[in-house]
């Protein structure tokens, strides 16, 4: 998100560039997934203010994410709001909205909707349908949900892989059985199978119910008995195996998704054999624990590779940091952060700056000096020292910021626009610090005077100005 909030704005002093809807909308859409709402709006009314043409494709997304966030009540606001301002509801928003209304128990609503759909002759696509059936059958209603499936087929709208998955998961949430076994009839006569996960969820559903599991296995024959094996059956084939296998066997394991806390259990049989693993695998392990947020299996992968001195690769360290920072887990942070810098892996000018001011804005500013450290001195330039000035600011420590100040100048680095407006920003607010902060005053306006920081600036300065410099 980052990257690409710092990309946008430098393509905005591109001459000759102008951002349109299309790469407004994306930028608005990343900041949505990211969860950053705010900044998601602010986007959107700097679309407004730049005369932006604002579609339906627009208000999609900012219904999306506002009801992913869990304001209904907003995005239904901006659902009134689109079709206020001229613009017509595409098969996608319909659906969108439809879901929303259905997820927050807003069922009249919703309903009320698809008829205003076919009404305005917009044709349901097949996640229309799904949204449909899905809803139906969480009520109970597999009966209206199958009607629906087969007329579908009728008019010429096959349900796809997607639609499948989603109806056997929920299917195996409320047991309907009966439902999810005509379901997959459909599946192996048109060659569509099932995600493993909802394959191991179905297949305890069967079971359970006393229900035969052929067709669920006819269904996925590319899963294979070995992928289905028990934690207790892996344990006893790692006790087994030759030292030479460890790599085969955990790549088989993660190439079939087989459960990581299997997994688990080879790392700590390795570790405690003192078994020493394929970079390539570790790097894997990590990646895929921190796919699937498991703190505790990332911790595990990183502390064996700590161990035994395996030096990751790199995607597997950011993979760790990121995922860390997005679970509180600052101190984990430091850690990866620390192996990165063994393995001499460099965080870079903007990974580091913004790694620092990130620390600092979980008000850790012991944790954020400690990365600015760990920097070899070649980074450690305008961007990292104003990030941990910001720091220091933020956390009412000013004359900490100053000393670090003095620090960058005794190395001859020049202070840029975003320099001077993270520390004005403290300064100013205290009494101790008023000659310097007069004095910071001017060698900013006699910077802003000269134009340096709009002209020929270096990547440094550039993205140290991106962070910190508010006014640009």
């Amino acid at each position: 998100m980052q990257k690409a909030w710092l990309f946008f704005n430098w393509a905005s002093d591109i001459k000759g560039f102008k951002h349109d809807h299309f790469t407004y909308t994306t930028m608005l859409d990343i900041f949505g997934e990211a969860g950053r709402i705010q900044s998601m709006y602010s986007v959107f009314r700097l679309m407004k203010e730049k005369g932006v043409v604002i579609d339906t494709v627009t208000y999609t997304s900012l219904i999306h994410w506002v009801s992913s966030s869990g304001d209904v009540d907003e995005a239904v606001r901006l659902w009134k709001e689109m079709r206020g301002s001229g613009c017509e509801p595409t098969v996608v928003s319909y659906t969108a909205y439809m879901k929303m209304l259905f997820d927050g128990g807003r069922v009249d609503e919703a309903t009320e909707v698809y008829k205003e759909m076919l009404r305005s002759r917009v044709s349901p696509n097949c996640h229309t349908y799904t949204v449909l059936m899905e809803f139906l059958v969480g009520t109970g209603k597999c009966g209206e949900a199958l009607d629906i499936f087969f007329k579908m087929q009728e008019i010429g709208v096959q349900p796809d892989k997607a639609a499948c998955n989603i109806l056997i998961g929920k299917a195996c949430k409320f047991g309907e059985t009966s439902f999810m076994a005509r379901v997959l009839v459909y599946m192996k006569e048109n060659g569509i199978v099932l995600r493993y996960p909802v394959f191991l969820e179905a297949l305890e559903t069967l079971k359970a119910a006393g229900q035969c599991v052929d067709v669920l296995r006819e269904v996925n024959l590319h899963i294979t008995a070995e992928s289905l094996c028990s934690n207790d059956t892996v344990e006893a084939e790692v006790d087994d195996m030759e030292s030479s296998d460890d790599s085969r066997i955990i790549s088989s394991l993660l190439l079939l998704k087989q459960s990581l806390v299997a997994v688990d259990h080879l790392l700590n049989q390795m570790k405690d054999r003192n078994v020493k693993l394929d970079s390539s695998v570790v790097s894997a392990i990590v990646e895929r624990n921190c796919d699937r947020c498991r703190t505790e299996g990332a911790s595990l992968a990183l502390d064996y590779s700590s161990e035994m001195g395996i030096h990751l690769e790199k995607s597997a360290y950011l993979a760790l940091v990121g995922y860390f920072l997005r679970e509180n887990e600052l101190g984990k942070v430091i850690e990866a952060v620390k192996e990165m810098v063994k393995a001499y892996h460099s965080l870079g000018v903007y990974q580091g700056a913004t790694l620092i001011h990130r620390l600092g804005f979980g008000r850790r500013p012991r944790l954020a000096a400690e990365v600015f450290d760990l920097l070899p001195d070649d980074q450690k330039g305008v961007a990292a020292y104003t990030a941990l000035m910001d720091v220091y600011i933020s956390a009412g420590s000013p004359e900490k910021a100053m000393k670090i100040f003095e620090e960058m100048r005794e190395r001859e680095i020049v202070p840029s626009l975003g320099t001077y407006n993270v520390l004005l920003s403290g300064l100013e607010k205290t009494r101790d610090f008023q000659r310097e902060a007069a004095s910071l005053k001017k060698e900013k306006r006699s910077l802003v005077a000269n134009g340096r920081f709009r002209g020929n600036v270096d990547v440094e300065e550039k993205v140290c100005d991106l962070l910190f410099a508010r006014d640009l």
